[in-house]
């Protein structure tokens, strides 16, 4: 059995832990923090954005239009960027760190950023020019006012994608050469930029014109977070030499490898589409709400999912041996990450489905933005916890199988996934409300349910296919059903809580819950036994110690 096409070196050691609560692997605790600390700080900012923007905006027209037009250019951002160049160069690039072949490693890297560069430079160019068959393709229901505001604001925003895509490649480098937190952190100058516009503008301007202008802030924006990297990418790579060196050995696989993961991401971002296009026929606020709730759905995906499976993919990528010591090795990497995601996982889901009215409420309820309006986001919030595990989960089964050199597998349920969300998402969002007589609005939240039954059948599909080339993997039942008792048990305490502070203001209802919630669920799991829990209490308590000595 060939595992991958290209060797490396790595090493590390485990323990083998079938149904125990301890934790196995060594790991990438280091990394996956490094990495989760600069998706927070960005994820943190982004939510500052977002309550800015319900505070200017709410749930009107003028929201809809622009969370529309800012989906196109994040299409081609999401086909080009992060996670396509993740799968595609960074197990190349490691590779070639990992033998100490800097040189080719460098010219490898100039030549992706070259045809990166080019091919996004004609790709934006074609979607200024179509930006109106864009508008048609993306939101069809929109008319009159709302659609001509949405091509505007596309036409200005597609430029900044360009640089967008190069902060990406950026994040290869970083990444490869385990700079984790500079490439997650940036994001952080592309939410500032928009927040001071909204600042600067929003009591001056009227919805319309703030709109344009804030179009403007997310473009410099995007060249801020560019140029926070830039340097330290340069340094690394001593110097950077462009070049369309296509023919390039180094340079032929990743691009062999690029197209398959590109497709993918295209197959997931059909997905996104579709949900975007049906919530454009529900009535207004619709797409605002789907846009709101999926900044809060996408958290704790970023936070752990996606922290760990960056942190594992250039170490997956490094693993040296015959078959039978790589599978070995991948088997445990990825059971480790498995557990570690659903620790965090699996307590925030439960957050969203139960606490899911004070979270919104902190974020979103304030100027424009109405009570009425936070249980309306909660109810598709709470309709995302479905795939919610599922979906964390099944990125770190992706990275596995980039890890290989195998871009296909994970194409192929990836296209399944969207079969099924498009089947199940025009039944849950069009017909159904009208069968159940109830407000056509909550079709959004069929969008979300069918959106997480598709993850779960992604993930068992991923599951099945790399058991079968690596060996038995995956959570035992036994530590799910102890994390799901620990997180219900802490959702009642917050549920509790609620009851008794009764209605203040937002942010302090979500303190007082939330704290609580959060304790009740590090003690349960702490009373169950999870070596996790004890863990990180030895590193809340170290710094303590240290200081009093």
């Amino acid at each position: 059995m060939n595992l991958f096409h290209a060797p490396s070196a790595f090493t590390f050691t485990v323990r083998d832990t079938a149904t125990s609560t301890k934790p196995s692997g060594a790991g990438t605790g280091r990394f996956a923090f490094l990495v989760a600390a600069g998706i927070l700080s960005s994820r943190i900012a982004g939510l500052i954005r977002d309550r800015v923007f319900a505070h200017y905006f709410g749930l009107s027209e003028f929201a809809d239009a622009f969370r529309a037009a800012l989906r196109i250019p994040n299409i081609l951002q999401n086909l080009f960027g992060e996670g396509v160049l993740s799968a595609s160069f960074i197990p190349v690039y490691a590779n070639l760190l990992a033998r100490q072949d800097k040189q080719e490693a460098r010219r490898t890297a100039g030549a992706v950023a070259g045809l990166l560069a080019l091919s996004t430079a004609i790709i934006v160019l074609v979607g200024v020019l179509a930006t109106p068959y864009l508008i048609d393709a993306i939101a069809p229901g929109f008319h009159g006012e709302k659609r001509e505001l949405a091509i505007r604001l596309v036409r200005i925003l597609f430029p900044g994608v360009g640089m967008l895509v190069l902060s990406a490649w950026c994040l290869g480098i970083l990444n490869s050469h385990r700079r984790f937190f500079l490439s997650y952190a940036a994001g952080v100058l592309w939410n500032a930029a928009m927040i001071a516009t909204m600042w600067i503008w929003g009591g001056r301007r009227d919805q319309h014109d703030l709109s344009v202008i804030l179009a403007w802030g997310s473009v410099a924006g995007s060249a801020l977070q560019v140029a926070a990297q830039l340097p330290v990418v340069l340094r690394l790579l001593e110097g950077l030499r462009l070049s369309l060196a296509y023919h390039a050995e180094n340079v032929r696989t990743v691009v062999h490898n690029f197209f398959p993961v590109f497709v993918s991401r295209g197959v997931v971002q059909i997905s996104a589409y579709i949900d975007a296009l049906l919530a454009s026929y529900l009535p207004n606020g619709a797409l605002a709400a789907l846009a709101n709730a999926q900044t809060l759905y996408l958290l704790p995906v970023s936070l752990f999912g996606m922290s760990v499976s960056a942190a594992e993919l250039p170490q997956m990528s490094g693993a040296l041996g015959s078959d039978s010591e790589v599978a070995e090795i991948l088997r445990k990497r990825l059971d480790a990450g498995l557990r570690q995601i659903a620790f965090f996982v699996v307590p925030s889901a439960a957050a969203f489905l139960f606490l899911g009215n004070v979270i919104v409420g902190a974020i979103y309820q304030t100027g424009r933005f109405s009570r009425a309006d936070t249980t309306y986001v909660w109810g598709v919030l709470a309709g995302s916890t479905v795939g919610l595990l599922a979906s964390t989960l099944g990125r770190l089964y992706s990275s596995t199988y980039y890890a290989l050199r195998d871009t296909r597998t994970p194409l192929k349920y990836a296209i399944w996934r969207v079969a099924l969300t498009t089947i199940l998402g025009y039944a849950c969002a069009l017909p159904l409300p009208r069968v159940l007589g109830i407000d056509p609005r909550w079709g959004v939240a069929g969008l979300t349910i069918s959106a997480g039954i598709a993850s779960w059948v992604e993930f068992t599909l991923l599951r099945l296919a790399m058991n079968r080339r690596i060996g038995r993997t995956g959570l035992p039942r036994e530590i799910l059903a102890k994390l799901w008792l620990a997180a219900i048990a802490g959702s009642g305490v917050g549920w509790l809580t609620e009851r008794l502070v009764g209605r203040h203001l937002p942010v302090l209802v979500a303190v007082a819950v939330l704290v609580p919630y959060g304790l009740s669920y590090f003690a349960a799991t702490w009373l169950l036994g999870f070596e996790e829990t004890r863990s990180y209490v030895r590193r809340s308590v170290a710094p303590f110690l240290t200081a009093r000595r």
